[in-house]
Protein backbone atom coordinates (compact mmCIF):
# COMPACT_ATOMS: atom_id res chain seq x y z
CA UNK A 1 0.00 0.00 0.00
CA UNK A 2 2.67 2.42 0.94
CA UNK A 3 5.04 1.94 -2.53
CA UNK A 4 1.65 2.18 -4.35
CA UNK A 5 1.17 5.67 -2.62
CA UNK A 6 4.69 6.32 -3.40
CA UNK A 7 4.24 5.55 -6.98
CA UNK A 8 1.60 7.88 -7.23
CA UNK A 9 2.82 10.89 -5.78
CA UNK A 10 5.67 10.49 -8.17
CA UNK A 11 3.67 10.11 -11.17
CA UNK A 12 1.70 13.07 -9.29
CA UNK A 13 4.97 15.37 -9.04
CA UNK A 14 5.95 14.35 -12.67
CA UNK A 15 2.47 15.63 -13.73
CA UNK A 16 2.45 18.45 -11.82
CA UNK A 17 5.84 19.57 -13.10
CA UNK A 18 4.82 18.66 -16.96
CA UNK A 19 1.80 20.72 -16.48
CA UNK A 20 3.42 24.00 -15.05
CA UNK A 21 2.95 27.01 -17.61
CA UNK A 22 6.47 28.00 -19.10
CA UNK A 23 6.16 31.20 -16.57
CA UNK A 24 5.90 29.14 -13.48
CA UNK A 25 8.45 26.56 -14.09
CA UNK A 26 10.88 28.72 -11.84
CA UNK A 27 8.59 28.84 -9.32
CA UNK A 28 8.88 27.10 -5.74
CA UNK A 29 6.45 24.41 -6.40
CA UNK A 30 8.62 24.00 -9.62
CA UNK A 31 11.04 22.91 -8.11
CA UNK A 32 9.55 21.03 -5.23
CA UNK A 33 8.14 18.94 -8.13
CA UNK A 34 11.35 18.84 -9.86
CA UNK A 35 13.19 17.49 -6.48
CA UNK A 36 10.35 14.50 -6.47
CA UNK A 37 10.78 13.76 -10.04
CA UNK A 38 15.07 13.44 -9.17
CA UNK A 39 13.82 11.42 -6.84
CA UNK A 40 11.76 8.83 -8.17
CA UNK A 41 12.43 8.71 -12.02
CA UNK A 42 16.47 9.64 -11.57
CA UNK A 43 17.12 8.03 -14.83
CA UNK A 44 14.97 11.00 -16.78
CA UNK A 45 16.21 13.40 -15.25
CA UNK A 46 20.18 12.06 -15.74
CA UNK A 47 21.85 13.01 -18.61
CA UNK A 48 24.94 10.76 -19.59
CA UNK A 49 25.95 12.71 -22.02
CA UNK A 50 29.64 14.45 -22.27
CA UNK A 51 28.74 18.50 -22.53
CA UNK A 52 31.61 20.07 -20.62
CA UNK A 53 34.51 19.17 -23.15
CA UNK A 54 34.62 19.72 -26.57
CA UNK A 55 37.22 18.03 -27.94
CA UNK A 56 38.83 16.99 -31.63
CA UNK A 57 39.04 13.42 -31.29
CA UNK A 58 40.07 10.68 -33.71
CA UNK A 59 39.48 7.03 -33.47
CA UNK A 60 42.53 4.80 -34.77
CA UNK A 61 40.85 1.74 -35.03
CA UNK A 62 43.00 -1.59 -36.42
CA UNK A 63 40.88 -3.75 -38.59
CA UNK A 64 44.11 -6.08 -39.48
CA UNK A 65 44.02 -9.72 -40.48
CA UNK A 66 44.07 -10.75 -37.08
CA UNK A 67 40.68 -8.70 -36.05
CA UNK A 68 37.89 -11.39 -37.04
CA UNK A 69 35.02 -9.92 -38.09
CA UNK A 70 32.69 -10.39 -35.06
CA UNK A 71 36.05 -8.72 -32.82
CA UNK A 72 35.81 -6.02 -35.68
CA UNK A 73 31.66 -5.50 -35.30
CA UNK A 74 32.35 -5.44 -31.50
CA UNK A 75 34.86 -2.33 -32.24
CA UNK A 76 31.96 -0.53 -34.37
CA UNK A 77 29.74 -0.90 -31.01
CA UNK A 78 32.62 0.43 -28.82
CA UNK A 79 32.62 3.41 -31.54
CA UNK A 80 29.03 4.15 -31.12
CA UNK A 81 28.30 4.03 -27.64
CA UNK A 82 31.61 6.33 -27.38
CA UNK A 83 29.71 9.12 -29.30
CA UNK A 84 26.62 8.39 -27.11
CA UNK A 85 28.42 9.63 -24.47
CA UNK A 86 30.10 12.69 -25.94
CA UNK A 87 28.13 16.06 -26.85
CA UNK A 88 28.81 15.92 -30.32
CA UNK A 89 28.00 19.39 -32.66
CA UNK A 90 30.32 21.42 -34.87
CA UNK A 91 30.99 23.64 -31.79
CA UNK A 92 31.28 20.85 -29.30
CA UNK A 93 33.24 17.21 -30.02
CA UNK A 94 33.98 16.88 -33.15
CA UNK A 95 34.91 13.12 -34.40
CA UNK A 96 36.60 11.31 -37.05
CA UNK A 97 37.52 7.63 -37.58
CA UNK A 98 40.76 6.22 -38.68
CA UNK A 99 40.43 2.88 -39.84
CA UNK A 100 44.11 1.15 -40.98
CA UNK A 101 45.67 -1.82 -41.66
CA UNK A 102 48.76 -1.79 -44.17
CA UNK A 103 46.86 0.74 -45.49
CA UNK A 104 44.94 3.82 -43.67
CA UNK A 105 41.63 4.69 -45.09
CA UNK A 106 39.50 8.22 -43.25
CA UNK A 107 36.32 6.84 -42.97
CA UNK A 108 35.48 10.40 -42.27
CA UNK A 109 37.04 13.59 -41.13
CA UNK A 110 36.00 16.23 -37.94
CA UNK A 111 34.14 18.45 -40.33
CA UNK A 112 31.71 15.79 -42.20
CA UNK A 113 29.21 15.03 -38.74
CA UNK A 114 27.90 17.00 -36.45
CA UNK A 115 24.76 14.77 -35.37
CA UNK A 116 25.35 11.48 -33.38
CA UNK A 117 23.46 9.74 -35.62
CA UNK A 118 24.61 10.10 -39.12
CA UNK A 119 28.39 9.43 -36.87
CA UNK A 120 26.77 5.79 -35.83
CA UNK A 121 25.03 4.98 -39.27
CA UNK A 122 28.63 6.27 -41.21
CA UNK A 123 30.17 3.99 -38.36
CA UNK A 124 27.54 0.56 -38.96
CA UNK A 125 29.03 0.55 -42.98
CA UNK A 126 32.92 0.95 -41.78
CA UNK A 127 34.61 -2.76 -43.40
CA UNK A 128 37.52 -4.18 -41.89
CA UNK A 129 40.67 -3.71 -44.77
CA UNK A 130 42.50 -7.19 -43.48
CA UNK A 131 46.08 -6.75 -44.28
CA UNK A 132 49.22 -5.84 -41.84
CA UNK A 133 49.35 -3.45 -38.80
CA UNK A 134 50.89 -0.06 -39.36
CA UNK A 135 50.18 1.89 -36.26
CA UNK A 136 52.89 4.58 -36.93
CA UNK A 137 51.63 5.32 -40.22
CA UNK A 138 48.33 5.46 -39.21
CA UNK A 139 49.44 8.12 -36.57
CA UNK A 140 50.82 10.16 -39.25
CA UNK A 141 48.03 10.12 -42.32
CA UNK A 142 45.97 11.61 -38.86
CA UNK A 143 48.77 14.51 -38.42
CA UNK A 144 48.45 15.14 -41.96
CA UNK A 145 45.32 14.49 -43.34
CA UNK A 146 42.98 14.98 -40.14
CA UNK A 147 43.82 17.34 -37.66
CA UNK A 148 44.19 19.95 -40.01
CA UNK A 149 41.72 22.99 -40.37
CA UNK A 150 40.39 22.37 -43.40
CA UNK A 151 39.50 19.07 -42.55
CA UNK A 152 37.95 20.51 -39.30
CA UNK A 153 40.20 21.04 -36.96
CA UNK A 154 39.92 23.98 -35.27
CA UNK A 155 42.06 26.83 -34.65
CA UNK A 156 45.06 27.00 -32.14
CA UNK A 157 43.23 29.81 -30.32
CA UNK A 158 40.29 27.89 -29.56
CA UNK A 159 41.97 25.64 -27.34
CA UNK A 160 40.33 22.91 -27.98
CA UNK A 161 42.22 19.42 -26.76
CA UNK A 162 43.16 17.22 -29.93
CA UNK A 163 42.57 13.40 -29.22
CA UNK A 164 43.46 10.49 -30.44
CA UNK A 165 42.42 6.61 -29.27
CA UNK A 166 43.97 4.24 -30.63
CA UNK A 167 42.33 0.61 -30.58
CA UNK A 168 44.42 -2.58 -31.69
CA UNK A 169 44.88 -6.23 -30.99
CA UNK A 170 48.43 -6.57 -32.62
CA UNK A 171 51.87 -5.00 -32.71
CA UNK A 172 52.97 -2.58 -35.14
CA UNK A 173 54.74 -3.54 -38.21
CA UNK A 174 56.32 -0.14 -38.35
CA UNK A 175 57.76 1.83 -36.34
CA UNK A 176 55.35 4.16 -33.72
CA UNK A 177 57.58 5.85 -31.21
CA UNK A 178 59.42 8.71 -33.05
CA UNK A 179 56.04 9.29 -35.03
CA UNK A 180 53.49 9.09 -31.51
CA UNK A 181 56.29 11.33 -30.33
CA UNK A 182 55.97 14.31 -33.21
CA UNK A 183 52.24 13.89 -32.65
CA UNK A 184 52.96 14.88 -29.22
CA UNK A 185 54.89 17.18 -29.72
CA UNK A 186 52.16 18.95 -31.72
CA UNK A 187 49.99 18.60 -29.06
CA UNK A 188 48.25 15.62 -29.42
CA UNK A 189 47.29 13.25 -26.82
CA UNK A 190 47.30 10.11 -27.86
CA UNK A 191 45.53 7.41 -25.69
CA UNK A 192 46.12 3.54 -26.45
CA UNK A 193 43.81 0.97 -25.56
CA UNK A 194 45.15 -2.72 -26.00
CA UNK A 195 43.03 -5.95 -26.73
CA UNK A 196 43.83 -9.60 -26.32
CA UNK A 197 47.42 -9.98 -27.88
CA UNK A 198 48.46 -6.19 -27.77
CA UNK A 199 51.89 -5.58 -27.22
CA UNK A 200 52.10 -3.75 -23.94
CA UNK A 201 55.48 -2.11 -24.86
CA UNK A 202 53.83 -0.07 -28.18
CA UNK A 203 50.94 0.77 -26.45
CA UNK A 204 53.44 2.69 -23.94
CA UNK A 205 55.74 3.59 -26.70
CA UNK A 206 52.99 5.59 -28.90
CA UNK A 207 50.78 6.78 -25.80
CA UNK A 208 50.96 10.22 -23.72
CA UNK A 209 51.96 10.80 -20.23
CA UNK A 210 50.67 9.76 -17.62
CA UNK A 211 51.11 6.14 -19.17
CA UNK A 212 48.95 4.74 -16.08
CA UNK A 213 45.37 7.50 -17.55
CA UNK A 214 46.46 6.83 -21.39
CA UNK A 215 47.26 2.98 -21.68
CA UNK A 216 44.57 0.59 -21.30
CA UNK A 217 43.99 -3.02 -22.15
CA UNK A 218 41.06 -5.28 -21.65
CA UNK A 219 41.05 -9.43 -22.68
CA UNK A 220 38.70 -10.02 -25.37
CA UNK A 221 36.71 -7.27 -28.09
CA UNK A 222 33.65 -8.33 -26.17
CA UNK A 223 34.32 -6.26 -22.97
CA UNK A 224 35.82 -3.48 -25.03
CA UNK A 225 32.25 -1.63 -23.92
CA UNK A 226 33.71 -1.27 -20.42
CA UNK A 227 36.12 0.99 -21.36
CA UNK A 228 33.27 3.82 -22.14
CA UNK A 229 32.57 4.87 -18.68
CA UNK A 230 36.62 5.29 -17.77
CA UNK A 231 36.29 7.30 -21.25
CA UNK A 232 33.56 9.33 -20.00
CA UNK A 233 35.21 10.29 -16.76
CA UNK A 234 37.91 11.09 -18.68
CA UNK A 235 36.81 13.62 -20.88
CA UNK A 236 33.69 14.90 -18.84
CA UNK A 237 35.55 16.20 -15.49
CA UNK A 238 33.48 19.08 -14.74
CA UNK A 239 33.84 22.09 -16.54
CA UNK A 240 34.57 24.97 -14.01
CA UNK A 241 35.19 27.42 -16.78
CA UNK A 242 31.44 26.05 -18.58
CA UNK A 243 30.09 26.79 -14.88
CA UNK A 244 30.36 30.44 -14.85
CA UNK A 245 32.61 30.58 -11.51
CA UNK A 246 35.57 31.33 -12.97
CA UNK A 247 37.54 35.14 -12.67
CA UNK A 248 39.61 34.80 -16.08
CA UNK A 249 39.62 38.10 -17.71
CA UNK A 250 40.25 36.85 -21.62
CA UNK A 251 40.56 33.25 -21.23
CA UNK A 252 39.54 29.93 -19.22
CA UNK A 253 40.72 26.52 -19.33
CA UNK A 254 39.21 23.60 -17.39
CA UNK A 255 41.53 21.13 -15.80
CA UNK A 256 40.56 18.32 -14.30
CA UNK A 257 37.45 19.73 -11.96
CA UNK A 258 39.24 23.14 -11.68
CA UNK A 259 40.85 25.90 -14.17
CA UNK A 260 43.61 27.91 -15.19
CA UNK A 261 43.65 31.09 -16.71
CA UNK A 262 45.31 31.67 -20.43
CA UNK A 263 45.07 34.66 -22.16
CA UNK A 264 44.41 35.50 -25.67
CA UNK A 265 47.27 35.59 -28.70
CA UNK A 266 49.65 38.95 -28.29
CA UNK A 267 48.96 39.04 -24.66
CA UNK A 268 50.51 37.82 -21.61
CA UNK A 269 48.77 36.51 -18.14
CA UNK A 270 49.69 38.88 -15.37
CA UNK A 271 51.25 37.43 -11.89
CA UNK A 272 47.95 37.48 -10.17
CA UNK A 273 46.96 34.00 -12.89
CA UNK A 274 43.93 35.87 -13.72
CA UNK A 275 44.14 39.35 -15.80
CA UNK A 276 46.30 40.01 -18.95
CA UNK A 277 48.20 42.63 -20.00
CA UNK A 278 48.94 43.28 -23.97
CA UNK A 279 52.65 42.05 -24.77
CA UNK A 280 54.55 44.40 -26.18
CA UNK A 281 54.94 43.06 -29.58
CA UNK A 282 58.07 45.79 -30.60
CA UNK A 283 60.16 44.52 -28.08
CA UNK A 284 63.02 43.50 -29.64
CA UNK A 285 63.02 40.16 -31.12
CA UNK A 286 59.43 40.11 -31.65
CA UNK A 287 58.87 41.90 -34.91
CA UNK A 288 60.24 42.33 -38.16
CA UNK A 289 59.79 45.69 -39.15
CA UNK A 290 62.95 47.07 -41.25
CA UNK A 291 62.63 50.62 -39.23
CA UNK A 292 59.79 51.57 -37.40
CA UNK A 293 57.77 49.41 -34.99
CA UNK A 294 54.21 50.61 -33.50
CA UNK A 295 53.07 48.31 -31.02
CA UNK A 296 48.59 48.25 -30.95
CA UNK A 297 46.83 46.45 -28.35
CA UNK A 298 48.23 42.98 -28.47
CA UNK A 299 49.76 43.32 -32.13
CA UNK A 300 51.96 45.64 -33.94
CA UNK A 301 52.44 47.37 -37.40
CA UNK A 302 55.19 48.80 -39.45
CA UNK A 303 56.48 52.30 -40.39
CA UNK A 304 59.35 54.18 -42.00
CA UNK A 305 61.45 56.76 -40.70
CA UNK A 306 61.33 60.33 -42.70
CA UNK A 307 62.54 59.93 -46.00
CA UNK A 308 61.47 56.64 -46.44
CA UNK A 309 58.47 54.61 -47.46
CA UNK A 310 56.94 51.04 -46.85
CA UNK A 311 57.35 48.75 -49.16
CA UNK A 312 54.39 46.34 -50.36
CA UNK A 313 55.81 43.45 -47.73
CA UNK A 314 54.60 46.07 -45.01
CA UNK A 315 57.60 45.01 -43.05
CA UNK A 316 60.56 46.83 -45.00
CA UNK A 317 61.21 50.60 -46.30
CA UNK A 318 63.23 52.28 -49.24
CA UNK A 319 64.69 56.07 -49.19
CA UNK A 320 62.65 58.27 -51.03
CA UNK A 321 63.85 60.57 -53.93
CA UNK A 322 64.22 63.59 -51.54
CA UNK A 323 65.27 65.55 -54.47
CA UNK A 324 62.22 64.72 -56.92
CA UNK A 325 60.09 68.11 -58.13
CA UNK A 326 58.11 69.20 -55.17
CA UNK A 327 59.61 67.34 -52.49
CA UNK A 328 62.54 69.67 -51.72
CA UNK A 329 62.80 73.61 -51.21
CA UNK A 330 66.64 74.30 -52.40
CA UNK A 331 67.01 77.85 -54.60
CA UNK A 332 69.51 75.97 -57.09
CA UNK A 333 70.78 72.47 -56.54
CA UNK A 334 69.35 69.19 -54.28
CA UNK A 335 71.83 66.49 -53.21
CA UNK A 336 70.19 63.47 -52.33
CA UNK A 337 71.74 61.28 -49.31
CA UNK A 338 70.08 58.33 -47.75
CA UNK A 339 66.17 59.39 -47.40
CA UNK A 340 67.30 63.35 -47.00
CA UNK A 341 68.78 65.72 -48.82
CA UNK A 342 70.82 68.98 -48.63
CA UNK A 343 70.94 72.14 -50.73
CA UNK A 344 73.94 73.45 -52.69
CA UNK A 345 74.57 76.92 -55.00
CA UNK A 346 75.86 76.96 -58.70
CA UNK A 347 79.43 78.16 -59.37
CA UNK A 348 79.67 81.74 -58.62
CA UNK A 349 77.25 81.35 -55.84
CA UNK A 350 77.26 80.86 -51.98
CA UNK A 351 74.91 79.05 -49.80
CA UNK A 352 72.66 81.46 -47.32
CA UNK A 353 72.36 81.18 -43.46
CA UNK A 354 68.91 79.59 -44.08
CA UNK A 355 70.94 76.64 -46.05
CA UNK A 356 68.28 76.66 -49.05
CA UNK A 357 68.56 79.67 -51.17
CA UNK A 358 71.66 81.08 -52.92
CA UNK A 359 73.68 84.44 -53.37
CA UNK A 360 75.61 85.56 -55.79
CA UNK A 361 79.49 85.91 -54.53
CA UNK A 362 81.51 89.22 -55.08
CA UNK A 363 84.13 88.12 -57.54
CA UNK A 364 85.75 91.25 -56.82
CA UNK A 365 86.19 90.59 -53.04
CA UNK A 366 89.69 90.51 -51.59
CA UNK A 367 91.29 87.10 -52.09
CA UNK A 368 88.86 86.01 -54.46
CA UNK A 369 90.79 87.43 -58.01
CA UNK A 370 94.05 87.30 -59.32
CA UNK A 371 93.92 91.15 -60.45
CA UNK A 372 97.26 92.80 -60.24
CA UNK A 373 95.39 96.14 -59.92
CA UNK A 374 91.93 96.70 -60.98
CA UNK A 375 89.20 94.22 -60.97
CA UNK A 376 85.92 95.26 -62.18
CA UNK A 377 83.10 92.68 -61.63
CA UNK A 378 81.05 91.40 -64.35
CA UNK A 379 77.81 89.15 -63.20
CA UNK A 380 79.05 86.16 -62.00
CA UNK A 381 82.76 86.86 -63.27
CA UNK A 382 85.20 89.64 -63.30
CA UNK A 383 87.80 90.97 -65.86
CA UNK A 384 91.35 93.12 -64.85
CA UNK A 385 91.99 96.57 -65.78
CA UNK A 386 94.91 98.98 -64.82
CA UNK A 387 95.55 102.54 -63.49
CA UNK A 388 96.13 105.22 -65.24
CA UNK A 389 99.65 105.08 -66.53
CA UNK A 390 99.66 101.50 -67.01
CA UNK A 391 98.71 99.10 -69.41
CA UNK A 392 97.22 95.53 -69.20
CA UNK A 393 99.62 93.36 -70.45
CA UNK A 394 98.61 90.24 -72.41
CA UNK A 395 98.20 87.72 -69.26
CA UNK A 396 94.89 90.32 -68.38
CA UNK A 397 96.18 90.10 -65.21
CA UNK A 398 99.04 92.19 -64.87
CA UNK A 399 99.77 96.14 -65.39
CA UNK A 400 103.12 97.66 -67.26
CA UNK A 401 104.05 101.11 -66.92
CA UNK A 402 102.15 103.27 -70.50
CA UNK A 403 105.57 104.60 -72.41
CA UNK A 404 105.33 108.18 -73.48
CA UNK A 405 103.93 108.06 -77.01
CA UNK A 406 101.28 105.26 -75.22
CA UNK A 407 100.68 109.13 -73.55
CA UNK A 408 99.41 110.62 -76.64
CA UNK A 409 95.61 110.01 -76.77
CA UNK A 410 94.38 108.85 -80.03
CA UNK A 411 93.02 111.92 -81.33
CA UNK A 412 96.25 113.62 -81.10
CA UNK A 413 98.24 110.94 -82.79
CA UNK A 414 95.81 111.11 -85.78
CA UNK A 415 96.70 115.29 -85.97
CA UNK A 416 100.17 114.42 -85.53
CA UNK A 417 100.06 112.04 -88.50
CA UNK A 418 97.99 114.64 -90.88
CA UNK A 419 100.64 117.17 -89.84
CA UNK A 420 103.31 114.92 -90.93
CA UNK A 421 101.82 114.22 -94.27
CA UNK A 422 101.39 118.01 -95.35
CA UNK A 423 104.54 118.80 -94.14
CA UNK A 424 105.91 115.81 -96.24
CA UNK A 425 104.37 116.97 -99.17
CA UNK A 426 105.37 120.64 -99.19
CA UNK A 427 108.33 119.41 -99.09
CA UNK A 428 108.24 117.14 -102.12
CA UNK A 429 106.57 120.19 -104.32
CA UNK A 430 109.38 122.62 -103.29
CA UNK A 431 111.49 120.05 -104.09
CA UNK A 432 110.33 119.40 -107.99
CA UNK A 433 110.11 123.20 -108.07
CA UNK A 434 113.75 123.64 -107.26
CA UNK A 435 114.57 121.34 -109.84
CA UNK A 436 112.79 123.05 -112.40
CA UNK A 437 114.26 126.16 -111.84
CA UNK A 438 118.16 124.58 -112.17
CA UNK A 439 116.99 122.88 -115.80
CA UNK A 440 116.31 126.21 -117.10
Amino acid sequence: MRRALGSLRCYLALLALLLLPPAARGSPAAGRALVRGLQCFPSLFTDTTCKNRPLDLVFIIDSSRSVRTEEFEKVKVFLSEMIDTLDVGERATRVAVLNYASTVKVEFPLRTYFDKASMKEAVSHIEPLSAGTMTGLAIQTAMDEVFTEEMGTRPANFNIPKVVIIVTDGRPQDQVQDVAARAQAAGIEIYAVGVDRADMQSLRMMASEPLDEHVFYVETYGVIEKLTSKFRETFCAVNMCALGTHDCQQVCMSSGGSYVCDCYEGYTLNPDKRTCSAVDMCAPGRHDCGQVCVSNNGSYSCECREGYTLNPDKKTCSAMDMCAPGKHDCAQICLSNDGSYTCDCYEGYTLNADKKTCSAVDMCAPGRHDCEQVCVRDDLFYTCDCYQGYTLNPDKKTCSRATTSSLVTTEESCKCEAIAALQDSVTSHLEALSTKHILF
